[in-house]
């Protein structure tokens, strides 16, 4: 498998889930055209990321993982040959997630992850967190890719990133909301390094309330035979405008790497981190809004 594309779709949302629905399949068909294996939304797509703080309105705006909506990126999946990753305010029985639903070419839904880290200090606080983290063997025509994923406020705890690598994770998909400043973008660099895979996060763009574009690939490759010191991992930064933008991982060169380097399992002490499963919480980290 030499190569694995992920077009990252840094668009601006509608002011309808019927307008994003259409501009969502456009832009599907569009990344295909490009050469695209996966094509991946920015977080929330179906309402832009906008959580009503009314329960009524926030009642009328979520919809169903097996909702007309998601479903339509299974067909267009299906249609097109590709995976697709779509994101969504989800109705998830009487309660409310943000979550990710990932179809793969043939239009099968792979699993759907509702973000496990939701930012409680804001918005997020009316949203039931995730309970767990995915990974699943992606059949696309270049070959099998195992496949995982976190949204946004994930990748500011390294254990996300660390379970989904456990579990066996070569691409790691992360749909994202926020400015990407170089703060979180060196997260998203860390992340790639210390498990050894691809990370490919998507943004709105410039235009977006408290967005900035800058979507980005990492392929977790520091070190290469040709090259006498360490790289930097990024293999993609988009600007700020929108756009569709490719990131293309090369999975040969990943597997490689992964089979003889220092990171990811290869040397860790899991007996020697036990205070890591620890749920006290001291001074200074305590917040009266933390849930668990």
């Amino acid at each position: 498998m030499e190569s694995l594309k992920v077009a990252l779709l840094q668009i601006m949302p509608g002011t309808s889930q019927e307008e994003n629905l259409k501009k969502g399949l456009d832009c599907c068909r569009k990344a295909r055209a490009m050469g695209a294996d996966i094509a991946l939304f920015p977080e929330m797509w179906n309402v832009g990321y906008y959580i009503p703080q009314n329960e009524e309105e926030l009642n009328g705006t979520a919809i169903a993982e097996n909702s007309g909506f998601v479903s339509a990126f299974g067909d267009i999946a299906k249609e097109l040959h590709m995976a697709v990753g779509i994101t969504f305010l989800e109705k998830h029985g009487t309660a409310f997630r943000n979550s990710l639903s990932l179809f793969d070419r043939f239009g099968k839904k792979v699993f759907t992850y509702a973000k496990v880290h939701t930012c409680d200090f804001g918005d997020e606080c009316v949203l039931m967190p995730g309970e767990d983290f995915f990974v699943a063997d992606l059949d696309t025509e270049q070959g099998n890719v195992k496949v995982g994923a976190m949204i946004c406020y994930d990748r500011e705890f390294p254990e996300s990133a660390r379970i989904l690598m456990l579990k066996g994770a070569e691409i790691i998909l992360v749909p994202n909301a926020c400015p990407m400043e170089i703060n979180r973008l060196s997260q998203l660099r860390a992340r790639a390094y210390e498990n050894m895979v691809g990370i490919a996060t998507v943004n709105y763009p410039e235009g977006q309330p408290d967005c900035n574009g800058h979507s980005s690939a990492f392929d977790g490759i520091a070190y290469k035979p040709s090259e006498p010191v360490s790289r930097d991992t990024l293999i993609l930064e988009a600007g700020g405008r929108e756009g569709i933008y490719m990131a293309d991982f090369p999975m040969d060169e990943i597997r490689e790497y992964r089979s003889q380097e220092v990171h990811g399992n290869a040397y860790r002490h899991p007996h020697k981190y036990k205070l890591l499963a620890e749920e006290k919480i001291e001074k200074p980290f305590i917040r009266e809004d933390y849930r668990r």
